[in-house]
Parts: C-alpha cells; sequence; structure tokens
C-alpha cells in the first residue's frame, strides 16, 4: 500500500537537503518526490539560507531579495513499510510539520 509523506520546510536548503538525503541514502525514486510552494505564492521558505543569502560566485554581490511568502512542501509517496524512514529523513533535515495521508 503506498502512503504520502508531507513536510514542510522554512528554508530551500533544508528541503533540497531532504531530497538529497532520500535518493542518495534510501533509494527514494525521485520521481517520487515532490517539491512546490503550498499556496499560490512563489515562495523560497520562510528565512533564507544558502544561495538566498549568498550570491555563490566569489566576489559577486547578491542582488535582490528571496520570496519569503510561506515554506516549502515536500511530499514524497512510499511503500507502507517505508514511512518511518521517510519521516525519521525528512525530520533530521529539518522539517517543521509533518504529516501522512
Amino acid at each position: 500500500m503506498e502512503r504520502t509523506i508531507v513536510a514542510n520546510f522554512d528554508t530551500r536548503r533544508d528541503a533540497e537537503t531532504a531530497v538529497e538525503h532520500l535518493v542518495q541514502e534510501h533509494g527514494i525514486e525521485r520521481a517520487d518526490i515532490f517539491v512546490r510552494a503550498p499556496g499560490t505564492a512563489n515562495t523560497a521558505g520562510t528565512r533564507p539560507a544558502g544561495a538566498d543569502v549568498e550570491s555563490g560566485h566569489p566576489g559577486v554581490e547578491k542582488h535582490g531579495k528571496p520570496e519569503l511568502s510561506g515554506p516549502i512542501e515536500v511530499s514524497v509517496e512510499c511503500d507502507a513499510g517505508q514511512t518511518k524512514v521517510v519521516q525519521s529523513a525528512l525530520e533530521k533535515a529539518g522539517a517543521t510539520q509533518l504529516r501522512a495521508e
């Protein structure tokens, strides 16, 4: 039986870390992981991190401000037997809210 685990993250960096760990360490197919803004507004999370803080290029100043309009939602479709592993990986990556559907 399939389950969907949904987590919210405060930063894009935390959401990306969660996806990376699920795929590389736990063998979850990337096609079974969805990242989106839970509302209609574009968002980079609720607080800046990573590329939202720095340009990523030495000597180049960051221009603009990130859209901080709400959390980033990561949903994972997995077998019911993987539920605890997926939830644990999401929590370790910094999930602020977690639910199973």
